[in-house]
C-alpha cells in the first residue's frame, strides 16, 4: 500500500513527464536496489496529489500505541502496591528504586511506554495534518510526514524490545495475594444468584461488605447455602470459561 511510485508525473500534469515503460523501469530498478516491492502507481495523479497510504499506515502503528499504553497502564496498576495496591504482579527490579522512599521498584519501563504512546499518537497526528495539506494536484509535506513516520517506527519497535526484554520478562504474578483478593471478591455473588435469589445475594454481599468477611462466611452465617453448596456453585474457574 505505501510502496507504489508517482515517478513520471509532474505536478500540473502536462505531457513534460516521462512515457509509462520509463515509470515501470525505474521503479523495477528501485524496488532490485532496496530489496522492496516498489511498483509504478498506476494513479499518479491521486499518489502526488495525497498520501492517503501513510497517513492510514500511521494510523495503525497510532492504534498500537493506544494499545499499548493500556497495558502498560494495566500492568503499573496490577503492580502497585506493596501493601497499600492491588499488588498481584511484581515487577523486576531493574533500577534502584526512588531516592527517599528506600526499598521502592518503580515501574519504570511502564512509564517510558505510556511516554512513548503518547509521543506516537503525537507524530500521527502531526502526519494527519500533513497528510491534508496537498492543494490541487501537489502535497508537499511528504517530508514532514517521512521523517515522522520513520521516528514513531524506530521509537515504538525500541520500545516494545524494551517493554520485553526489561518488563514482560520478569513479570512474577503473586498467587497468594491474587487468591486472597479472589476470595474476598464480592462480584463473586453473582454465581449465587440463580440459587438464591437477587435480594438475598445482594444481602449476603451487603452483610460480607460491612462486616469485613468473605462472601462464603456470610452466606453460612445467614443460612442461605451450605458449604458444599457454595463451594459447589461459587467457583471462579467455571465463571471465567465461556458457556459452550
Amino acid at each position: 500500500m505505501t510502496l507504489p511510485l508517482s515517478l513520471g508525473r509532474n505536478g500540473s500534469w502536462n505531457r513534460l513527464e516521462f512515457s509509462s515503460p520509463i515509470c515501470r523501469i525505474s521503479s523495477k530498478k528501485i524496488a532490485e536496489e532496496t530489496l522492496l516491492p516498489f511498483v509504478s502507481a498506476p494513479n499518479k495523479f491521486a499518489a502526488l496529489a495525497s498520501h492517503d497510504a501513510l497517513v492510514f499506515a500511521s494510523g495503525a502503528l497510532k492504534t498500537l500505541a493506544s494499545t499499548l499504553y493500556k497495558i502498560a497502564n494495566d500492568i503499573r496498576w496490577m503492580a502497585s502496591g506493596p501493601r497499600c495496591g492491588l499488588q498481584e504482579i511484581s515487577l523486576p527490579e531493574n533500577e534502584p528504586g526512588s531516592s527517599i522512599m528506600p526499598g521502592k521498584v518503580n515501574p519504570t519501563q511502564c512509564e517510558a511506554m505510556t511516554m512513548v504512546a503518547i509521543q506516537v499518537m503525537a507524530y500521527d497526528h502531526a502526519i494527519t495534518m500533513a497528510g491534508a495539506m496537498g492543494n490541487f494536484e501537489l502535497n508537499v509535506f511528504k517530508p514532514m510526514i517521512i521523517y515522522n513516520f520513520v521516528n514513531a517506527i524506530h521509537l515504538i519497535s525500541d520500545s516494545c524490545r524494551s517493554f520485553t526484554k526489561y518488563l514482560i520478562d520478569g513479570l512474577k504474578p503473586n498467587k497468594e495475594r491474587i487468591k486472597e483478593l479472589l476470595d474476598r471478591s464480592l462480584m463473586l455473588v453473582t454465581a449465587l444468584t440463580p440459587k438464591i435469589g437477587y435480594d438475598k445475594a445482594a444481602q449476603a454481599a451487603h452483610k460480607a461488605f460491612v462486616e469485613n468477611t468473605t462472601l462464603k462466611e456470610a452466606c453460612l452465617a445467614l443460612g442461605f447455602v451450605t458449604a458444599e453448596e457454595f463451594d459447589q456453585i461459587v467457583d471462579p474457574k467455571k465463571m471465567i470459561a465461556p458457556h459452550l
